[in-house]
């Protein structure tokens, strides 16, 4: 099993939604919440806090898991699970993109965020109307 985690930050009634960069190999092109994969050994705690680093420069302190999404479009011995957790609070100032995995991102209200075609994957927009109010 491959797991996958992601980080919605919600600030001010909005979520910050990451389009990935169309030269990757897994959803080009997209629009995702930031995040990546569990190494061995991970918590999926210390998943999201390392890659939040890497992708944004932030240190996430506050979190809560939202849910878990699959993508039904994958093959069953390929298919990722996508673990979401809201985070509300992190140190390091300004979300920033770093390296190349991302080239855009920007705030949205839930539903805006719904709306952006295309999402990664179709369970982003579930999680979206799953998010507690903003």
């Amino acid at each position: 099993m491959i797991d996958i985690v992601n980080g919605l930050l919600v600030r001010d009634g909005l979520v910050l939604m990451a389009k990935r960069s169309r030269h990757r190999c897994s959803y080009p092109d997209t629009w995702s919440f930031p995040g990546g994969h569990v190494e061995p050994g991970e918590t999926f705690g210390e998943a999201l806090v390392r890659e939040l680093r890497e992708e944004l420069g932030i240190v996430a302190t506050d979190w809560s898991r939202l849910g878990t999404t699959t993508d039904n479009n994958a093959s069953p011995a390929d298919c990722p699970s996508f673990h979401v957790f809201v985070v509300r609070t992190w140190d390091g100032g300004e979300p920033v993109l770093r390296g190349d995995e991302h080239n855009e991102m920007a705030w949205f209200s839930p539903r805006g965020a719904r709306l952006l075609e295309p999402l990664a994957v179709a369970g982003f927009g579930a999680m979206l109307d799953r998010l507690p109010e903003a």
